[in-house]
Parts: structure tokens; C-alpha cells; sequence
């Protein structure tokens, strides 16, 4: 006999996951408002000027432009991912790079402004006040949101291998936030554990559960083998208000990624994407393709200058071409040319055939692996992305070998097909270089999630996030 609540124990508000994102949002920007408001009054202190209403009036945009580049700067640097925020170290770390970025951006775009356009000083005082104000907000979190800081209590209903994946994700990405109970399977499954989490009971024992452990949240891993009692315990909880969620919807908010493998159930998911009746997802390609335009002309200005030197050290170093071309499966499956600069030693598959690149290839000359780490060897892909056959932002192009396999051995792979390739990526952004065909894997679900989700807010995160590995030197 499990027992009840006691109805005098204080129950804490478990939040999800967007509510606790939201959270962390709604706190940054209070900070970063408060911090331009402070170095405002700084400001006209020093320069001997009245903190005034008609003083601070004029500088309104400060606080729209700062709070709107805060939130893509902090979204393009990670500072929402769950496993991030919890971090005090890490959060500390990405925080002071941040607002270097921010005052390094300030002051690129006041030297180029005329003369008394901007306050000189004002960002320095901001960027100081800025790091103290939201690392307090950050770190004290827990005590000011203590009634919202509980994890959100949750059971998960299916004892399968979904069960084991959905498990693992939450102890890797948000162990803090999420409190697995327990699973729910049938009757000869009770007693196993799955990666630590014991399969406590069946679907008839599940609102006893639900009642004994205060739990808000059910995880679904299968609909289709919800049956006898475990639908009828799933029902009785939605009836209570408890939240029932599909375990692939909810891999999907917490990692970014899609779960390709789990998806058999949830086929939809992947292949409901935007379609070319939509007049939004029209509207949406409409001003991606006239982004890809503006910014690949802009960056053909920089090859151009670039390209005389860059092409003077890659024959230094290697005999052979500057240009490397290689044959890549774009939009609908149509081939093209893309265009790279060579990174590689000349004729580097002869022998081989064409195999994925790895970490260390001895293939890559010395300098090929300085224009890979800066991803300038991409450069001469904008005159692809001017061409039509890719885009600044989408799925990386593979070759048409790789594509034919792959489509044999994984599935919905072949989806990643239904919108124009990239530059750079979701997956490129988010995961490390692929060298084999589980990383493949790993890299179609972040794209699947991108062709879900394609805005122009989200390309503005992956092309912010791929200037910052290149100026990191972490392109691949």
C-alpha cells in the first residue's frame, strides 16, 4: 500500500523545460537593462553631465540594442542549454566571452560611426556591471526561484530501448532539472534497471506512483504499445493534469536533435516539415535566399582579398591545385560541383575512394589544417551559395556515395534532401567533425531538428556560432 502526500507538504512549482529557459531569459534581461540603466548614471557622472530624464531619453536604444544582441549572443554561446546554466564554472566562462564579444562588436561599430554618434566609455562601464549584475542573478538562482528550483518529478511509461536512450539524455543534459522515478513496464519486466533507473511497477500500479512521488510529468516512449492498463493509467493521469509527453519530443527540446532510432512510432515528426504551400515557410525562404545573396557578395569581397595569400602558402606547402571541386547531393537530390579551397595532399583518394575525413587524417597538409580550423578552405563555396546549389545555412552536402549508403542504413536520411545545403550547419555548430556512419547519424538528427525548426533567427545563431569556432579555431 503506497502512501499519500501529506496535504501540509509544501509542494514546489516543477517547471519545464521552456519555462525554465524562459526563466533564465527574463532574468538576464533584467540584468542587462538594470546594468545599462547603472551605466548610463556612471557615464554622466564622470562626464560631469545631469542623470536626467532628458539625459537618458537619448540613449533608449541602448537598452533594445544591448537586451536584443545579450539574448543572441548567449543563445549563439550556449548559455540556455540546461547542462550549461548549471555549471557555475562554465557559466562564469561563456559569460565573460560574451560581453567580450559584445564590447569587442561595440567598438568595431564605433570607430566606423561619426564622430560623438556613440558614448566612448559607456560600454566598458556596461561590460563591468553587466558580468557582476547577471552573475549574481546566475549563481543565485536556486535561493531567489527556490519555490520553481525542484526538478520536474517524472516517471517514464515503456521499458525499451527509448526508455534507456531518454534516460541517458537527462543525466547528461539535465540532471538537474528532470527526477526520474522510475519506469513503468509490464509485469516480467519489474525488478530490471535501466542505466540506474529501476523498472518500479506496471501500468496498474501507476497512479499509485504518480500519488507517492508527486510526479508532474509522464514520458511516453511508445503510443503503439500503450494497451490494457498502461493506456488506462496513462489516461487516468492526464485526467488528474498530470503532463504527458512523447519521449521524442522531448529528447528533441533538451539535446536539439531528433531521435532518428525512436522515431518509428512519431514517423510524422520528421516528415511534417513546412511545405512550399505554406505562405509563411515561403515568405521565411524568401528573405533567406535574399540574406544568402547580400552576405555571399560581402564575403566574396573578403576572398578576393584573402585569395592571393591564401593561395601563395597552400603551394608553398603542397604541389598541386588552389581549387579543389568535388561532387556533392544538393536540393531534391540534383548533384553540383562544390568548391573548396584544397586541404588535402593532390590525388588524397586514390587509393581509398571516398572515405570520410577523421581527427588527425594524414592526408591534410599543414596548412590545410589551418584553413580547416578557421573553415576559410570554405570560402569559395559563396560562389555555390550565389549560384543557387547551396545556402549559407543548412544541412552540410554529402557526397553521393556516402548518400547512398547512408539512405540504405539509416533511416529518414535521405530527408535532409527536401531543403537547399549549407556553409555550415545545426550539426555543424552543435557536433564535433564526423568521421564514421554513426556520426553521420548523430549529425542527420541535428539536421532534422534544423529542417523542423528553419527560421531566420536560427540561422542567425549557426552563422553566429560558426564565426565564433572560426575565430576559435575550432572549425573542425
Amino acid at each position: 500500500m503506497f502512501f499519500q502526500p501529506s496535504s501540509r507538504r509544501r509542494r514546489r512549482s516543477q517547471l519545464q523545460i521552456s519555462e525554465r529557459r524562459l526563466l533564465l531569459m527574463l532574468g538576464d534581461v533584467a540584468a542587462v537593462a538594470i546594468s545599462v540603466l547603472i551605466a548610463l548614471r556612471v557615464w554622466a557622472w564622470v562626464a560631469g553631465y545631469p542623470f536626467t530624464l532628458e539625459f537618458v531619453l537619448p540613449q533608449a536604444y541602448l537598452f533594445l540594442v544591448l537586451i536584443v544582441l545579450w539574448l543572441l549572443l548567449a543563445s549563439a554561446n550556449d548559455l540556455y542549454i540546461l547542462r550549461i546554466a548549471a555549471s557555475r564554472q562554465q557559466t562564469f566562462q561563456r559569460l565573460l566571452l560574451i560581453n567580450a564579444q559584445m564590447v569587442v562588436l561595440y567598438l568595431f561599430i564605433f570607430f566606423l560611426s561619426p564622430r560623438d554618434t556613440l558614448p566612448r566609455l559607456f560600454i566598458l562601464y556596461y561590460g563591468v556591471i553587466s558580468v557582476v549584475l547577471i552573475s549574481l542573478w546566475r549563481f543565485a538562482r536556486p535561493v531567489l526561484l527556490g519555490w520553481a528550483s525542484e526538478p520536474r518529478r517524472t516517471l517514464i511509461v515503456g521499458a525499451n530501448g527509448a526508455a534507456q536512450a531518454m534516460v541517458q539524455v537527462i543525466a547528461e543534459h539535465a540532471p538537474r532539472d528532470y527526477d526520474v522515478r522510475g519506469v513503468i513496464g509490464e509485469a516480467d519486466e519489474v525488478g530490471e534497471v535501466i542505466c540506474g533507473v529501476p523498472v518500479v511497477g506496471t501500468g496498474a500500479d501507476l497512479m499509485n506512483f504518480i500519488a507517492r512521488d508527486r510526479v508532474s510529468e509522464l514520458i511516453i516512449t511508445s503510443t503503439r504499445q500503450l494497451r490494457g492498463d498502461t493506456f488506462q493509467g496513462v489516461m487516468d493521469a492526464y485526467e488528474r493534469g498530470i503532463a504527458i509527453v512523447p519521449m521524442t519530443l522531448l529528447f528533441e527540446r533538451i539535446t536539439g536533435r531528433i531521435p532518428v532510432e525512436h522515431m518509428s512510432d512519431d514517423w510524422a515528426i520528421v516528415l511534417l516539415t513546412p511545405q512550399n504551400t505554406n505562405a509563411l515557410f515561403q515568405v521565411n525562404q524568401f528573405f533567406k535566399r535574399f540574406v544568402d545573396l547580400l552576405l555571399a557578395a560581402v564575403g566574396m569581397v573578403v576572398f578576393v582579398v584573402l585569395l592571393p595569400l591564401l593561395a601563395l602558402i597552400i603551394r608553398l606547402d603542397s604541389p598541386g591545385r588552389i581549387f579543389y571541386t568535388q561532387t556533392r547531393v544538393g536540393l531534391n537530390g540534383r548533384v553540383f560541383r562544390m568548391i573548396k579551397l584544397r586541404s588535402m595532399v593532390t590525388d588524397a583518394e586514390a587509393d581509398t575512394g571516398a572515405i570520410f575525413s577523421r581527427p588527425g587524417d594524414p592526408r591534410v597538409t599543414r596548412v590545410g589544417r589551418f584553413l580547416r580550423r578557421t573553415r576559410l578552405d570554405e570560402l569559395p563555396q559563396l560562389i555555390n551559395v550565389l549560384r543557387g546549389e547551396m545556402s549559407l545555412v543548412g544541412p552540410r552536402p554529402e557526397r553521393p556515395e556516402h548518400v547512398a549508403r547512408l539512405t540504405q542504413k539509416i533511416p529518414f536520411y535521405r530527408t535532409r534532401l527536401i531543403v537547399r545545403p549549407g556553409v555550415s550547419g545545426w550539426a555543424q555548430v552543435r557536433y564535433s567533425y564526423g568521421s564514421n556512419d554513426e556520426d553521420a547519424l548523430v549529425k542527420l538528427e541535428y539536421d532534422l531538428y534544423y529542417i523542423r525548426h528553419q527560421s531566420l533567427l536560427l540561422d542567425l545563431n549557426i552563422i553566429l556560432r560558426t564565426v565564433g569556432k572560426a575565430l576559435a579555431l575550432r572549425g573542425i
